[in-house]
């Protein structure tokens, strides 16, 4: 069994960026399916990257105090110390 570690704030904002990465060539494709644009669609893409990237790096910071459903906070029948949960197997 393994516990998870809190993420560090480095993990954070690289997931961060990493997403909004993602994010944010959806936002120009869709942007440019709307406008017609090429001009319109970067800039709103360019505008959300990074006003998203603090957003997400605050969430995920926000959700790393909240107890719940995490496998560090899970505690033993027998009110021992916390063990991680069993991962759910995966049907093929």
């Amino acid at each position: 069994m393994f516990l998870r570690a809190p993420e560090a704030h480095g993990r954070s904002f690289l997931k961060a960026i990493s997403w909004r990465i993602l994010g944010s060539i959806d936002t120009f494709v869709i942007s440019y399916f709307v406008t017609g644009r090429l001009v319109f669609a970067a800039s709103i893409a360019s505008v959300e990257t990074f006003t998203k990237i603090i957003l997400f790096y605050f969430h995920e910071r926000a959700w790393a105090f909240v107890p719940m459903g995490r496998a560090d906070q899970v505690v033993a029948a027998t009110d021992g110390p916390p063990v991680a949960a069993a991962a759910p197997a995966i049907a093929h």
